[in-house]
């Protein structure tokens, strides 16, 4: 049986929301696109295989020069996994070695998932981008009333509610809940500027987004992520909460420098899964593969190419930011769009988010209009992290070349 990825444009209905007429579309199972992918695989070019040993061979060497005790590398060309291999041990001092299923936390790229979710969600005509957020989250409340009044969906994913730099992310990290946040304390924070104009990042506004969509819904936001996400894509190592990856055997612990050349591992952190849409994700990198083909436009089954352009829209620029990479881009070169860095790469637009939480580190790059993209996850805070997305669109442009 042939399958043909123009099945996939089926239209069955459309929004009825104003401002995102997004089709949608039916789901074909994991197993379908499994064959599909191995029908469609083909061999890498010698160009392209040229790219890989290099870029392999950088990170080998950089992880050594680094003292960097483990990582994981997927890279992802089109619809294709073209590399995938993990680093070092899950624990130092002990044999288990990372592999392709081992599971990480991956800190801010959570947010991701929460832009994309947001964006099924209108495409599936359930809301839109414009809506309030009182709409479904009728305690949401802020100093100014009527500035609360004014927030919509898309002020809470692009950080552009008004509220100050990361405002009240220390009682995240105290374990209180993100409702019980907005209700107690939204209410003192001075407003440092005007909806959709004023951007300051957030982790607390952010996780807003799981009240709105559990008040539209009546589901949690777990729930959601693994039936519109995680389940569908084949994501089979994912989730979002404490207990998840604690029952996990393959996974690795977070580690912290105890000296220049020494790391100790440490338990795992409760911390932040009271805030999963902005950094309560768990995830092997081979779950991050799956991720970024569907990130690429290879899944339109479960998100549209319309909705990705949305989602990958930038919104504001982050120019009172501390730069992103500042070795290698300036500093207006960065915008924000909705759950997502948006960078401007000397023309080239590169869709990118960091994160950091509990000892873990982890980068997320694409470049849509040449279908590539790039995952690593680290159990440190390596410093290879500051520099293995640069290197690895340098050596691309070389590569196209």
């Amino acid at each position: 049986m042939k399958f043909t990825l123009g099945l996939l444009f089926f239209t069955l209905f459309f929004s009825a929301c104003a401002n995102a007429p997004l089709p949608a579309v039916a789901f074909l199972s994991q197993d379908v696109w499994q064959t599909m992918a191995k029908q469609e695989r083909q061999k890498l070019s010698p160009k392209l295989q040229s790219f890989l040993n290099q870029y392999a061979q950088y990170f080998e060497e950089s992880m050594l020069l680094t003292n960097t005790p483990g990582a994981a590398i997927v890279i992802v060309k089109d619809s294709q996994i073209v590399y995938m291999r993990g680093f070092g041990p899950r624990i130092v001092g002990t044999q288990d070695s990372i592999d392709e299923h081992t599971v990480f936390r991956i800190g801010s790229l959570s947010k991701g998932f929460a832009g994309i979710l947001t964006g099924i969600m209108v495409q599936d005509s359930l809301m839109c981008w414009d809506d309030p957020v009182q709409k479904y989250y009728p305690a949401f409340t802020m100093r100014d009333q009527k500035q609360a009044s004014r927030i919509r969906l898309w002020h809470l994913l692009s950080h552009t509610t008004g509220l100050p730099y990361h405002a009240f992310t220390h009682l995240i990290e105290q374990d209180f809940s993100v409702a019980r946040i907005v209700t107690n304390d939204f209410p003192k924070a001075p407003l440092a500027g005007l909806e959709g104009q004023f951007y300051a990042y957030q982790n607390v506004a952010f996780c807003v987004i799981e009240e709105v969509l559990q008040g539209k819904t009546m589901k949690t936001y777990p729930q959601l992520l693994s039936e519109k996400i995680f389940a569908p894509a084949g994501m089979r190592q994912a989730s979002c909460d404490f207990e998840s990856i604690q029952s996990q055997v393959n996974k690795t612990l977070p580690h912290f420098a105890t000296g220049r050349s020494s790391w100790q591992a440490h338990a795992i952190s409760p911390l932040y899964y009271n805030a999963a849409a902005a950094g309560g994700v768990n995830a092997s990198i081979a779950d991050m593969g799956q991720w970024l083909k569907l990130l690429l436009g290879n899944r339109p089954d479960i998100v549209t190419k319309s909705t990705l352009d949305h989602v990958f829209q930038p919104v504001v620029k982050t120019d009172r930011e501390r730069r992103i990479f500042p070795r290698w881009l300036p500093r207006d070169a960065a915008s924000y769009a909705l759950g997502w860095r948006v960078l401007d790469n000397q023309g080239e637009t590169i869709v990118y988010h960091g994160g950091y939480v509990n000892g873990y580190k982890s980068e997320i790059a694409l470049d849509r209009r040449d279908g590539v993209g790039i995952c690593v996850l680290f159990n440190s805070n390596s410093e290879l992290s500051r520099s293995c997305i640069p290197e690895f669109f340098e050596q691309w442009n070389a590569c196209k070349q």
